[in-house]
C-alpha cells in the first residue's frame, strides 16, 4: 500500500468515496447544462448571464468546480503513485513524483481561482 502525505484523504477508501461522490456531482451538473442547452437552443448571452447570476446556480457551479478539482487531484495522485515509481524511474522517482504532484496542484489551484473569478464576476 502506498501512503503519502500528498494523498487527498487519509485512506484509499476515503479517496475512493470522494472520487465517486465528485463523479456523481459532475454528472448531475453536466446533465443540468445539457438540459439548459437542449431546452433553450437559441439562448442568448443575456439569458445565459441571468441564469448564472442566480446564486443557487453559482453555488451549484462552485460545488461542481470543487468536485472537478478533487476528482482530478485524486486521479492524478493515483497515476503518480502507480507509474512514477523507483522501478520505472530509478532513485529519483520520489523527486519526480513530488514535482509532478506539485505541478498538478498548482494547475488545479489556478483553474479553481480562475473558475471562482469567472463565476462570481457575472
Amino acid at each position: 500500500m502506498v501512503t503519502n502525505v500528498t494523498s487527498f484523504g487519509r485512506s484509499g477508501l476515503y479517496d475512493w468515496v470522494v472520487q465517486r461522490i465528485s463523479a456523481v456531482i459532475l454528472l448531475i451538473y453536466i446533465l443540468f447544462l445539457a438540459y439548459i442547452f437542449i431546452s433553450r437552443p437559441d439562448m442568448q448571452y443575456q439569458e445565459w448571464r441571468a441564469l448564472f447570476a442566480n446564486n443557487a446556480i453559482r453555488i451549484f457551479s462552485l460545488v461542481a468546480l470543487l468536485s472537478l478539482c478533487a476528482h482530478a487531484w485524486i486521479g492524478m495522485w493515483t497515476i503518480a503513485t502507480d507509474y512514477l515509481t523507483p522501478k520505472m524511474l530509478g532513485a529519483s522517482a520520489n523527486k519526480v513524483r513530488f514535482g509532478f504532484e506539485l505541478l498538478c496542484l498548482l494547475i488545479l489551484f489556478v483553474y479553481f481561482v480562475w473558475g471562482v473569478q469567472i463565476l462570481w464576476s457575472i
